[in-house]
């Protein structure tokens, strides 16, 4: 237990230990000061437990001294840890100097009364200052416990994505030796493939409704637990036949579909708009590094205990998951038991929290142009995202002459990049906001990044000379697409925060259906064309894209 008495504003202080005075009944102290102008007086009454302090007390006052110039003092007093102190300090003059006399009384005893009086007299400038800190030091909470709840919250999104993306792409490895065993043909693998977009497009709007009616938490533990359980299905539906697979393969789409909505609805309950880009990039990034997870330990999985081992393995990371997110996660800061009232004030930022929506206004939400700018830009931005990522293993082959080896782990740098610049865009973003940019502003600023940056780079690809510099591109292209995330991936919240849920839903739909055409597309413009015209495409959907999104969109409430 410490007892400091700051009295100085200036620069210089002396210190005065007095913690071995206990072992006298009463101890005192005589502090000689130079003539003094201004006189304070001072009483500190302190009742502190010895064992375990609850309270520091810390009292700043100014004194103004002419000793031929000024100087300042300032004591620290430290008794022992098993006393209880009652300190008076009083000054009196002896002709020309004044002696500031404080007594010390200690009493030594165990009991739990805590206690504190300051009362300060303020000196001739009238800068006394008392200041009492509740708290205690030796049983300080550790780090973790003093961590945001609502960072909290992120890092789960983020864990959930990290398992999504993970959970879904080991089929893209392990489905080479299933071909190979159950002797599939091109045709079954694509339609095993395929499988899972039937579910992922069946819940991406009923899976923001869901959540903005009952709460991300609900909705977004059900998706994990689902999806992973349909995981560790996956081997035994395979042995079982095909259509098992195919129908097993739906129900994980169809979990995995519910992830964006329920995820962008918490978000906008938890996260204040001076953080929300960064947090969303962070977990967009979740899914770029689950898929770089993904791609680099099933091939080690494969090799070493057969493919089953990869949807065993993966799946049950689910249940550590849902363990963590049921003990922590709430749909919103009113919920928590545990937020503080200074977390709860910068979350809500002196609004009240609103209830659940019970109704959804589909004529309204429809009827905003700038909705149908989210919807038509995610659109666009898709298009050309699902065609470099699906077919990059392609072109790096074909037209660069690599080896599938080589490809494949060429494959994961598209990903390292956009986890990357996606959480350097989601700062830059967050940082213009807190300069006093319009929210506007910075969402047009990041997605004309996101939508130019990628055209630039598929334009260059026709011109370079070097496979070195055709993966340079493409690793740009990509990295630059990723500011999306704090552009359109961001706007759901800002537009209609009560509605997050549903407006990502609507959106992604346009997006997911993007992938599907773009990829079909992308494969009868190969038959009867080149790799230029399918950049050209994409380049073209980017532009419209940006013309529509500077023109629509905003950054503004519009649906409240």
């Amino acid at each position: 237990m410490a007892l400091g008495g700051l009295i100085s504003n200036r620069n210089f202080g002396s210190f005065i230990g007095s913690g071995n005075a206990c072992h006298n009944e009463r101890g005192l102290l005589y502090t000689r000061l130079g003539k003094c102008d201004a006189e304070v007086s001072n009483r500190v009454l302190l009742y502190p437990n010895a064992l375990q302090p609850r309270k520091i007390l810390s009292l700043q006052a100014s004194l103004q001294h002419q000793l031929g110039h000024r100087r300042s003092f300032g004591s620290f007093l430290q008794p022992r840890m098993d006393c209880r102190i009652r300190f008076r300090n009083s000054i009196k003059e002896f002709g020309s100097s004044k002696i500031n006399r404080s007594r010390a009384y200690y009493k030594s005893e165990e009991s739990d009364i805590t206690e504190g009086v300051v009362d300060a007299l303020p000196s001739a400038d009238g800068s006394a200052e008392a200041i009492l800190v509740e708290g205690n030091l030796q049983n300080a909470s550790p780090w973790w416990q003093q961590f945001p709840r609502r960072w909290v919250i992120v890092l789960l999104c983020f864990a959930s994505f990290l398992l999504c993306n993970m959970d879904r792409v080991n089929m893209s490895i392990a489905i080479l030796p299933m071909s190979q065993q159950y002797n599939w043909n091109s045709a079954t693998v694509g339609l095993i493939q395929s499988s899972f977009f039937w579910g992922y497009l069946l819940t991406q709007i009923l899976g923001g409704i869901w959540a903005d009616k009952f709460g991300g938490k609900v909705v977004l533990g059900f998706g994990v637990v689902w999806w992973s359980f349909a995981t560790i299905m996956t081997p035994i539906a395979a042995k079982l036949g095909l259509p098992f697979l195919l129908v097993v393969r739906a129900f994980m789409g169809i979990g995995e579909g519910v992830a964006m909505p329920a995820m962008n609805n918490m978000l906008s309950k938890w996260i204040p708009v001076s953080e929300r880009s960064r947090s969303l990039a962070l977990v967009y990034s979740g899914m770029y590094l689950g898929s770089v997870t993904g791609l680099a330990f099933s091939p080690m999985l494969i090799h070493k205990f057969g493919w089953p081992s990869v949807f065993y393995s993966f799946g049950s990371l689910g249940s550590i998951w849902f363990a963590l997110w049921l003990k922590f996660a709430y749909s919103s800061p009113k919920d928590d038991p545990k937020l503080s009232e200074e977390e709860k004030k910068v979350i809500l930022g002196g609004s009240k929290p609103r209830e659940p929506v019970t109704v959804i206004p589909w004529k309204l939400i429809l009827s905003k142009p700038p909705v149908w700018a989210l919807i038509i830009s995610h659109f666009c931005h898709n298009w050309g995202t699902f065609i470099l990522l699906t077919w990059m293993p392609t072109y790096y082959n074909q037209v660069l002459k690599f080896n599938l080896t080589e490809s494949g782990l060429l494959c994961v740098l598209p990903w390292l990049t956009m986890a990357v610049f996606a959480n350097i865009g989601g700062w830059i973003a967050d940082t213009l906001v807190s300069r006093g940019l319009s929210i506007t502003a910075v969402r047009k600023i990041m997605q004309s990044i996101g939508f130019l940056g990628p055209a630039f780079f598929l334009t260059q690809l026709s011109h370079v000379k070097t496979p070195a510099m055709a993966v340079l591109c493409m690793a740009c292209s990509q990295g630059s697409d990723a500011f999306s995330q704090s552009g359109l991936y961001s706007n759901h919240q800002d537009i209609g925060p009560r509605y997050a849920g549903v407006l990502l839903g609507l959106s992604n739909t346009a997006g997911v259906l993007a992938g599907v055409f773009g990829t079909a597309a992308t494969g009868y413009i190969l038959q009867r064309g080149s790799w230029d015209d399918v950049f050209k495409v994409a380049v073209a959907l980017y532009l419209i894209g940006t013309l529509i999104w500077n023109l629509f969109a905003t950054g503004e409430k519009i649906l409240d």
